[in-house]
């Protein structure tokens, strides 16, 4: 049995490494498994240096596509020339991609193409928003997918209400919560927890990097301008983008509670996040992290491709109107938020189901 898994992103390797583990251990008792690590090169991050794998225990890429820099069609252009020489030169019983990046669908396409069957972990997740790119991304990748690995009940009804067989959706859990519990003894301080004083359960996080937020700059003034208001005295700790800091300064948004950071390591970053009073945010997968962290969570966005942690967990969906900041933020100081829980199978043993499903699949 020989596997590709395809990691484009960051949040990719967080997703695949668990499976890597699961995969090593089966060696270890001695099961016919291998796998090629390949990187798309689709974003490149200078923390992603040997420090981010060392630190999750991820092995580096055996292949790097080069797929950086681009629009996302000279991206996809680029990473599917580049993973069917690599499939041509030495094919794969099985192509496996995580999440929702160019290169999980990319990846699906040329696999497919080539005559190898595609497993997508995380399959089955909607939004219903095509105007991001993700959706589509989704959207294409499952069209094309053999074998489904997905995190919850919604993602399988999704599945089952496009025509996919039950045979072929297996309801494993959430990878990415397998890597959050296996480091979460291992988060760091991070150097701005002494630099700023904070104290447990008295500041709040931010992360803000959609394009629908950040690059309309009414917009990002306004959010901004609720969300200073309407935190009381608690500081603001605000890992940002270079450039969203500069548009943030051009708007002349500064405050003495606010404190804009470099982005965070991945065990540094969840230190704060496990410590603070709530997070505000536009992300996903954060979403999922504070819901098994038990931290408030509220997401400015109009729509959810994880409603589970709305539906189960500690997340709101506040929309993307800045007059729901207010409520939204009254409602947590008076101490009314949702205490939410885990969703099912978010255990961190996802990646071993996944493991023994494949081998059952490629024996």
């Amino acid at each position: 049995m020989f596997i590709d898994l395809i990691a484009g992103a960051r949040p990719n390797f967080m997703k695949i490494a668990p499976i890597i583990d699961a995969i090593k251990k089966e060696q270890e008792q001695g099961t016919d498994i291998d796998f090629r690590l390949v990187h798309t090169g689709q974003h490149y991050d200078k923390n992603m240096s040997g420090s981010f794998f060392e630190q999750l225990g991820i092995p580096e890429p055996g292949e790097n596509l080069g797929a950086g820099g681009g629009t996302q069609a000279e991206q996809t252009a680029v990473i599917m020339t580049g993973y069917e020489k690599l499939l041509m030169d030495k094919p794969s019983n099985l192509c496996l991609v995580v999440g929702d990046v160019t290169s999980t669908m990319a990846c699906a396409i040329t696999a497919q193409k080539m005559h190898i069957p595609v497993a997508h972990v995380e399959a089955g997740i909607r939004s219903g928003d095509w105007k991001m790119p993700e959706e589509i991304n989704r959207l294409a990748t499952d069209a094309v997918t053999n074998y489904f690995f997905t995190t919850s009940d919604i993602a399988n009804a999704n599945l089952k209400k496009s025509g996919v067989g039950d045979e072929r959706i297996f309801f494993v859990g959430n990878t990415m919560i397998d890597t959050l519990l296996k480091h979460r003894p291992r988060f760091q301080k991070p150097s701005v927890w002494d630099k700023f004083g904070l104290i447990k359960g008295n500041y709040i996080v931010m992360t803000l990097h959609r394009p629908s937020n950040v690059d309309e700059e009414e917009i990002l003034k306004s959010l901004m301008e609720e969300i200073i208001k309407n935190t009381q005295d608690l500081p603001l700790v605000f890992p940002v983008h270079p450039r969203t800091a500069k548009i943030l300064k051009n708007l002349g948004i500064s405050h003495d509670r606010l404190h804009m950071i470099e982005p965070l390591g991945y065990l540094e970053f969840n230190y704060l996040v496990e410590r603070s009073k709530a997070v505000i945010t536009d992300s996903g997968g954060i979403t999922e992290e504070t819901t098994v962290m038990g931290v408030p969570c509220m997401t400015l966005r109009n729509s959810t491709e994880r409603p589970e942690t709305v539906e189960i967990g500690t997340n709101e969906l506040l929309g993307v109107n800045p007059k729901a900041i207010q409520p939204a933020l009254e409602k947590l100081f008076s101490g009314l938020w949702k205490k939410g829980k885990t969703p099912n199978l978010w255990d961190g043993n996802t990646a071993t189901r996944i493991v023994e499903h494949l081998k059952n699949i490629l024996q």
